[in-house]
């Protein structure tokens, strides 16, 4: 396993965390799998052999149930890992029960103590953007948090680019906590955040974890035109990440396969080597339903690619230049920052446009 530093802080967090979203199996999570104590022990263990030192879960995963299996699991070993929690999702049918409010964030923080059975939270993110709640309510109550002992470093989750900064900005205006990474949506099939999210993460010294690097497995490999798993979540009515232009999907599929094949690996592992090798990124939060499944995932921290294979999955992947970016392309080049090239370092082989 490696390890990479997590934005601006000195945290060490393995290139793989581990993402408990299949335990419990409560409600619509019973989509993904529906692990017990046993079957979670089992993986934690195989992730632990591994060297992952993050396990990732959230409050609302399965109603709370996850987080209960993670703390049971890790019962005499809590010091071996980190552990990542997230608030602000709908937990109740209370007025309350959902947002950033000083009250939510506290009362959850409370809650989630109890369910990991541990006296604190390592990395605490805010799992969604919540408009209404005015920002310094929200870094305060997390503020307040932290000097209790409770949580260590805070992040953030889903937000757009421009959340982010008002965020940033706020904390330093008033000295309060800043968030020291964002948990987000990345892939090779997803690309958007290269637009702002990935240049913020460079530039802010935002760390990027990544939730769902495989895209809910359609980047295993298991996946095809003609090759659809009776036995996925996809087959059972999930419909997370949406999927806007299937031919394009497939035609990354084909690339990854092809590359894959040459290699002698699979196409889930080299989907995480390209991942990994792009700019800000500090861990993969990955997940599975068997043992296998996260020794091939743990695996491919050691594949490294070459500028051929970078550059054949790149160009079969890259997002539209938008506005005012490829105006920039032609006229700012010059003058790039190690955050501008996180965005324009993929269109480098464009001319004037």
């Amino acid at each position: 396993m490696k390890y990479r530093t997590l934005g601006r802080s000195g945290l060490k967090v393995s290139a793989l965390s581990m993402g408990t979203f299949s335990f419990g199996g409560v409600g619509a999570f019973a989509m993904v799998a529906n692990h017990g104590v046993p079957e979670a022990r089992r993986l934690v263990d195989t992730c632990l052999d591994g060297g992952i030192n993050v396990i990732d879960t959230a409050n609302m995963y399965s109603l709370g149930r996850s987080e209960e299996i993670v703390g049971e699991v890790l019962e005499g070993r809590r010091e071996r890992v980190l552990i990542s929690s997230k608030a602000r999702m709908r937990i109740g049918d209370g007025p309350n029960d959902e947002g950033v409010s000083r009250y939510h964030l506290i009362r959850e923080c409370e809650r989630s103590l109890k369910r990991l059975r541990t006296d604190h939270i390592d990395i605490y993110f805010l799992h969604e953007w919540d408009g209404l709640t005015p920002l310094d309510e929200m870094l305060s109550a997390l503020d307040a948090l932290m000097r209790q002992g409770k949580i260590r470093y805070i992040g953030c989750s889903n937000y757009s680019g421009w959340h982010v900064m008002k965020a940033l900005g706020i904390a330093e205006a008033k000295g309060l906590p800043r968030f020291v990474t964002q948990q987000i949506h990345y892939t090779l099939e997803a690309r958007e955040a290269e637009y702002e999210l990935l240049p913020i993460a460079v530039d802010q010294g935002v760390g990027v974890m990544v939730w769902s690097p495989l895209a809910a497995g359609l980047l295993s490999g298991r996946f095809g035109r003609d090759k659809f798993p009776a036995d996925s979540r996809q087959a059972a009515g999930w419909s997370e990440p949406p999927i806007r232009d299937s031919e394009r999907l497939w035609r990354i599929v084909d690339v990854l396969n092809d590359i894959a094949g040459a290699r002698g690996v699979t196409a889930a592992q080299i989907s995480i080597a390209w991942t990994l090798s792009r700019p800000g990124i500090a861990s993969l939060v990955v997940g599975g339903t068997e043992e296998s499944h996260f020794r091939d995932n743990i695996a491919a921290v050691d594949i490294t690619l070459t500028a051929e294979e970078l550059e054949r999955l790149n160009l079969v992947s890259r997002p539209p230049y938008l506005y005012p970016y490829w105006h920039q392309h032609n006229f700012a080049r010059d003058r790039f920052s190690d955050g501008d090239w996180a965005l324009h370092g993929s269109y480098e082989d464009l001319g004037h446009i």
